[in-house]
C-alpha cells in the first residue's frame, strides 16, 4: 500500500508546465578550478533554490524575464547577479574561497540552506577546514573520532574507529569513498582510521530517513569524497607526526581542463622501534625477538573535462596493516623459531563518465571494484638436539596454522538527475553488483616424530549476484509543506535462492510558526552482507559473508520526528527515532570461527535475531565564526534478542549506552594561534562476565597438542554488567606562520588531557580474602604529541 501511494505521487508530481527557461552550469572553486558540492543557487524574489550535486552541476528552471539570483556555499564569499532569462542559458560559476573561513559575514546561508528549509533530516555535515582544526591524536587527524563526536554515533570502545549508529553494528554503515563501498576502515587494530584527511574534499553521515538512491545497510551512510586535484597550480601539503608522516601532492594536467591528486601515508613505529630492539636482542643473543608492526595507505585521482557536457575520472585507493613479531631461540641443545603475524589489507577503484544531456537531465555512469583481505598466520619449528635431556638423538617438530578470509565486489551502476522545474528534483538509477565471499579458511600443518598433519578447514568460496533499482523526488508542495519520497527495489541472487524486497522511503517538511520545521520520515532497508563478529575487542578477523539460501538478508523499519531551526550562525534539532530490526546475525553461544578444527561450516556456527533500537538525540551546531562547534546529546535504548542466545530472552546489545554527550569547540584566538578542545562522556558498554569456571580436558582432535586441559568459564545472563562511565578530553594549540612560498603550521595536542584511564576490558578477580571483585584495565593515558605541517 506504501508502494502505490508512493508511486501516485511521483506521477501527480510532473504535472504541469510554464513558460519557463533553465539556467544550468557548473560551480567551481575559483582558486582550484574543483567542483563545489552542494553549493546554493538561491532566487529571493520567488523563494526557490536549487543545490549542485556531487559533481558540481545544477539546474534551476524559472520563468522568463529578469532574474535575481544568489550563490552561498560555506567558507567562499557570497555572489549575487542579475540576468535577462529569455532562453535556455549555460553558466559556469566560480565562488572565491573567503579570506578566513570562519568569517561569519562571508559564509550566511541562503534560506534554502537553512536547516529549517532542507527535507532530509538526520543528516549530519562537518566541513573540512573545521574537522582539520580539531584535536588530533598522535597528530593524525582522524574523521571516524570526529564522527563518533555526533549525536547518534558511537564509538566501539577505547581507541577504535567503528561506529555504532543508533543502535546498528559497523557492518551496519554504507561507507562510500568515492562512491565505492569500503569494507574495513581501521588501521592500528582501530586506532586510526584509513582516511587521510588531506585527500578529502566531503564529509557527510546520514543516520535516517534514507533517500531511495541508497541501499544495502541498515543503519547510515557515510559518504567520503576525494580532492579532484587542483586544475590551475601544482601545490603540496605535507604532515610529520609522532608516528606516520603524509604528502599530498596535486595539479593540473592539462590547464582548466584536466588534474590529478596524489596522497600517501606511512607509519615508521618499526623503523623507530628496531633500534631499541636490537639493542634489547644484545642484551641475550640466545634468546631474541623482533615485533614489528607499520600500515600505509595512498589515495589518487584523475579527472579529464573531455567536453563541456562530458567529463571523466578514475580513483583509486589502497591500504595495508601488517603487525607480527618473530623470535628466535639457539642453545647448546635446543634452537627453535616462532613467528606470528597479523595482515589485512583494502583496495577500492573506481571509473565515472558523468554527462549532461540537456539542462535539465545529468546523468553518471560508475564502474567499481572493491576488495578485502585478511590473513593470519603463526608458527613454530623446534630443534632438540642430542645433548637435550632425554633426547636419544636429533628431533624436530614443526607447527603452522594459516587462517585467510576477504570479500571482492565488482559493480556497475547509472544514475540520473532530473530537474523538471525548481519544485521538483527527481533522481532515478539502477546498478548491480558480483560480491565474491571467501569466508574464512584455516590451515594446519603439524610434524613431529614421523607423524604429519596438513589439513584446510572451510574456504569454499560463495558468489552472489545483486541489483537494485530506485526512483525519489523531492517535491515543494507549497511554501510550508515538502515531501520527499521514492522506491528502492533490490533483489539478491545467491546459491539458486533469490531474495527480492521494496523498499519504499519518505520524508516531509512541515513549516511552523517562528520558522520552525517540522520534519518525520521513514526507511524500511534491507542488508545482503554481514559481518560475524564475536563481541568483544572488533579484530580485522571479523568475517564478511554473504546472505544465502539458509541465511536471510537483514531487515530494518526506522521511523524519526524532530523539530529543526536556524537562530543566526546556529543550527538546532532535536530528534527522535525508532528502529525495528530482523534477521540479524551473530555467532552462536561458544562458537567462533579463527582456527576452527571441526567440520561445521560458518553457517553451522550463526543464527538469526532480532534488534530494536530508540532514541532521542539533540543538536547544536556553529559552523562558522572565529568561535565555533558543536554540542550533541544522545539518549537511546538498544536490544537483541535470539532464540539461541541468552536462552532467548532479550538483552541489552553490548553498545548500548544510555546517555552520551560531546562537546566540540574550535577557537582563533589570532590570525596565527588557533585552540580547539574535544569532550565526551558515555554510559558504560555493556559486558558478559564469567559466573564460575572449571577445568576440560581438550577434544582428541587437539590431541597433539601441547596442553591437555583448558579452564571453561560459565557466563551470566548477556551483557548484564556494565563497564564504568567513559569520559576524555582532548586539546589542540596549532600556530600557523606564512611564507613567501609556503606556509606552516606546529600542532600542539593531548589526548585524554586530564589522564583518565577508561576501561578497555574487565575480568573478575579475587581479593587477598578470596572474595570475586570486578577489576577494569585501561589502556591509554595521556597521549601528548606534535606534529609539524607545511603546505606549498
Amino acid at each position: 500500500m506504501k508502494a502505490r501511494i508512493l508511486l501516485v505521487l511521483l506521477a501527480i508530481s510532473t504535472w504541469g508546465a510554464a513558460q519557463n527557461k533553465t539556467l544550468s552550469g557548473y560551480v567551481r572553486d575559483a582558486a582550484t578550478g574543483e567542483d563545489l558540492i552542494g553549493v546554493n543557487i538561491w532566487s529571493p524574489e520567488l523563494k526557490v533554490g536549487t543545490s549542485t550535486n556531487a559533481y558540481g552541476f545544477y539546474s534551476f528552471t524559472l520563468p522568463k524575464g529578469k532574474q535575481i539570483i544568489q550563490l552561498t556555499y560555506l567558507g567562499y564569499e557570497n555572489k549575487n547577479f542579475e540576468l535577462d532569462l529569455t532562453s535556455n542559458i549555460s553558466l559556469n560559476f566560480e565562488l572565491k574561497p573567503a579570506d578566513n573561513m570562519l568569517n561569519e559575514v562571508t559564509v550566511i546561508a541562503s534560506e534554502s540552506n537553512q536547516i529549517q528549509e532542507q527535507i532530509q533530516m538526520s543528516k549530519m555535515e562537518v566541513p573540512i577546514k573545521q574537522l582539520k582544526s580539531l584535536p588530533a591524536i598522535l597528530g593524525e587527524v582522524d574523521i571516524m573520532k570526529t564522527l563518533q563526536l555526533l549525536p547518534g554515533v558511537q564509538s566501539g570502545g577505547e581507541g577504535t574507529s567503528g561506529l555504532y549508529v543508533r543502535g546498528g553494528s559497523p557492518d551496519q554503515n554504507l561507507i562510500l569513498l568515492d562512491g565505492v563501498p569500503l569494507y574495513n576502515v581501521n588501521h592500528l587494530f582501530g586506532f586510526f582510521s584509513v582516511f587521510n584527511a588531506d585527500a578529502i574534499s566531503n564529509v557527510s553521515l546520514t543516520k535516517g530517513g534514507f533517500p531511495a538512491r541508497y541501499g544495502g545497510r541498515l543503519s547510515s551512510v557515510l559518504e567520503i569524497k576525494m580532492k579532484e586535484g587542483n586544475m590551475r597550480e601544482f601545490h603540496g601539503d605535507a604532515t610529520a607526526s609522532i608516528i606516520a608522516s603524509k604528502m599530498t601532492l596535486e595539479g593540473p594536467l592539462v590547464k582548466d581542463k584536466a588534474s590529478f591528486m596524489i596522497s600517501g601515508r606511512r607509519t615508521y613505529l618499526d623503523v623507530l622501534a628496531r633500534p631499541f630492539i636490537n639493542a634489547a636482542n644484545q642484551q641475550n643473543p640466545q634468546s631474541t625477538i623482533s615485533p614489528t608492526y607499520y600500515f600505509y595507505d595512498m589515495n589518487g585521482k584523475v579527472n579529464w573535462k573531455i567536453s563541456d557536457k562530458d567529463r571523466v575520472y578514475f580513483s583509486h585507493f589502497q591500504g595495508k596493516d601488517d603487525f607480527g613479531t618473530k623470535g628466535r631461540d639457539n642453545y647448546d641443545d635446543y634452537q627453535a623459531e616462532f613467528g606470528f603475524g597479523l595482515d589485512w589489507r583494502n583496495a577500492i577503484t573506481a571509473a565515472r563518465w558523468n554527462h549532461q544531456w540537456s539542462p535539465k537531465l545529468f546523468s553518471n555512469v560508475t564502474a567499481t571494484r572493491s576488495v578485502y583481505n585478511f590473513n593470519t598466520r603463526i608458527s613454530q619449528e623446534e630443534r632438540f638436539l642430542p645433548n637435550y635431556p632425554d633426547t636419544a638423538g636429533t628431533e624436530e617438530s614443526r607447527f603452522a596454522g594459516l587462517y585467510f578470509s576477504g570479500i571482492e565486489d565488482y559493480g556497475a551502476r547509472i544514475d540520473f538527475d532530473f530537474v523538471p522545474n525548481p519544485q521538483h528534483y527527481i533522481r532515478y538509477g539502477a546498478g548491480w553488483t558480483n560480491h565474491k565471499f571467501s569466508p574464512g579458511a584455516t590451515n594446519f600443518e603439524f610434524q613431529q616424530s614421523g607423524f604429519n598433519l596438513d589439513t584446510t578447514i572451510g574456504g569454499s568460496e560463495i558468489f552472489s549476484d545483486e541489483a537494485f533499482a530506485y526512483i525519489e523526488d523531492e517535491w515543494n508542495v507549497n511554501e510550508n509543506f515538502k515531501i520527499g519520497y521514492g522506491l528502492h527495489l533490490n533483489t539478491l541472487f545467491v546459491e539458486n535462492t533469490t531474495y527480492t524486497r521494496l523498499q519504499p522511503r519518505i520524508g516531509m517538511n512541515y513549516s511552523l510558526p517562528g520558522d520552525i520545521a517540522l520534519k518525520a520520515s521513514y526507511a524500511d532497508m534491507m542488508q545482503t552482507v554481514n559481518l560475524l563478529t564475536n563481541e568483544g575487542l572488533g579484530l580485522p578477523t571479523d568475517l564478511w559473508v554473504p546472505s544465502t539460501a539458509t541465511l536471510k538478508p537483514q531487515t530494518s523499519q526506522q521511523y524519526a520526528a524532530g523539530l529543526a531551526k536556524n537562530i543566526g550562525p546556529f543550527e538546532f534539532s532535536i530528534e527522535g527515532y525508532y528502529k525495528d530490526m530482523q534477521n540479524l546475525v551473530s555467532y552462536r553461544e561458544g562458537a567462533s570461527f579463527l582456527f576452527s578444527v571441526d567440520d561445521d561450516s560458518w553457517e553451522d556456527k550463526v543464527t538469526q535475531g532480532q534488534g530494536t533500537s530508540y532514541g532521542m538525540e539533540f543538536f547544536a551546531q556553529k559552523k562558522a565564526g572565529k568561535t565555533n562547534g558543536w554540542i550533541g546529546y544522545t539518549l537511546s535504548w538498544s536490544y537483541r534478542q535470539f532464540d539461541e542466545i541468552n536462552g532467548g530472552e532479550r538483552y541489552f546489545f553490548t553498545y548500548d549506552r544510555r546517555h552520551d554527550i560531546s562537546v566540540v569547540m574550535n577557537h582563533e584566538l589570532t590570525d596565527r594561534i588557533n585552540f580547539s578542545a574535544a569532550w565526551v562522556y558515555g554510559t558504560g558498554r555493556a559486558v558478559t562476565l564469567p559466573e564460575f569456571s572449571y577445568i576440560a580436558g581438550l577434544p582428541e582432535e587437539l590431541s597433539w597438542w601441547n596442553y591437555r586441559q583448558l579452564t571453561v568459564e560459565r557466563a551470566t545472563d548477556r551483557n548484564s554488567y556494565r563497564y564504568s562511565p567513559y569520559h576524555r578530553l582532548d586539546l589542540s594549540l596549532s600556530f600557523r606562520k606564512e611564507h613567501k612560498n609556503y606556509e606552516r603550521w606546529w600542532t600542539i595536542s593531548a589526548y585524554n588531557a586530564y589522564n583518565n584511564l577508561n576501561p578497555f576490558f574487565m575480568e573478575t578477580t579475587q581479593d587477598r580474602d578470596g572474595n570475586p571483585q570486578l577489576r577494569e584495565y585501561g589502556l591509554f593515558p595521556i597521549i601528548p604529541s606534535i606534529a609539524y605541517r607545511i603546505k606549498f
